[in-house]
């Protein structure tokens, strides 16, 4: 009997260690979500309790971001904006990766090594160069500058992120085929996209979260309402001086939220199988 309660201690003790890294992690969604949910005059009130409804929840900031702003569209541009980065970027990261992970020509390393280089270069710094490009080609203002330059980062990421996934893949595999008479591009569509299939729905889940919630490029190449993502609206339009409309802002974050949460939900278990399991079991 002993020896039975002993594994169910370990892992009662175990979960329970998870339990502040669970708390850590939930705690600001908890947070935002209880801040949409009062009242201006609660929002401001010193003597109430920041982390429990006294007064009695309400939708009235969620009906004034919905109805009041151009929340709405701004999604819209995000929404449109992230697929389509999100598409182009798995597209030629697959190609490249595939193609650093399975031909031999001189440099491949230090290619692929300069890929992921390229990927650790903060937004900051390439900003001003690729604004000079927006405007060049005569994209400023508008949500396809943000298509045009946000797979600057995503297709080096997708690229390193595929490159070890389509390593683990039998090359024996294309060997057999290769001696059948298919070519590279018949062997990718045929046999490696479906084995690489989780690995290509990762990439994608984390271009789409990279996409959704980038901000330094959103802010400096739109600015007008109809064009701005939902990131940067919320933050420019419900921040006025000193004026901060905290019911819509946390309303604005948890409707914001939705998308990613989604997505994670629909996609785990392919998430989770590309990036621990590899593509045979």
């Amino acid at each position: 009997m002993a020896v039975k309660r002993q594994p169910l201690l370990r892992k009662v003790l175990l979960h329970l260690g998870l339990l502040p890294f669970l708390f850590f992690a939930i705690f600001p969604f908890y947070h935002m979500t209880l801040t949409s949910l009062k009242t201006d005059r609660e929002l401001y009130d010193r003597a109430s309790v920041p982390l429990v409804i006294s007064q009695g929840p309400t939708l009235e900031h969620y009906q004034k971001l919905l109805w009041e702003s151009a929340f709405l569209t701004w999604t819209k541009n995000s929404l449109v904006v992230t697929m389509i980065a999100t598409a182009i970027s798995v597209v030629i990261g697959t190609i490249a990766a595939y193609a650093l992970a399975r031909l031999k020509f001189v440099g491949v390393g230090a290619f692929g090594t300069g890929i992921f280089v390229t990927y650790l270069v903060p937004t900051s710094l390439l900003f001003l160069p690729l604004a000079q490009v927006v405007h060049w080609v005569g994209l400023a203002d508008s949500k396809w500058a943000l298509v045009l330059t946000y797979p600057t980062f995503l297709v080096p990421f997708c690229t390193w992120l595929l490159i070890g996934y389509f390593k683990s893949i039998p090359y024996e595999l294309e060997e057999c085929a290769l001696i059948d008479g298919a070519t590279r591009l018949q062997i990718l569509r045929r046999i490696t996209l479906p084995l690489a299939v989780p690995g290509l729905i990762s990439a994608g889940i984390f271009s789409f979260t990279l996409s959704w919630n980038e901000f330094i490029y959103a802010l400096t190449f739109t600015s007008s309402s109809e064009e701005i993502t939902a990131s940067v609206g919320v933050t420019s339009e419900l921040i006025r001086g000193d004026i901060y409309f905290w019911g819509q802002l946390m309303a604005g974050a948890v409707l914001g939220s939705v998308p990613i949460v989604i997505l994670y939900v629909f996609f785990l278990d392919y998430y989770v199988s590309g990036l621990t399991a590899g593509a045979v079991k």
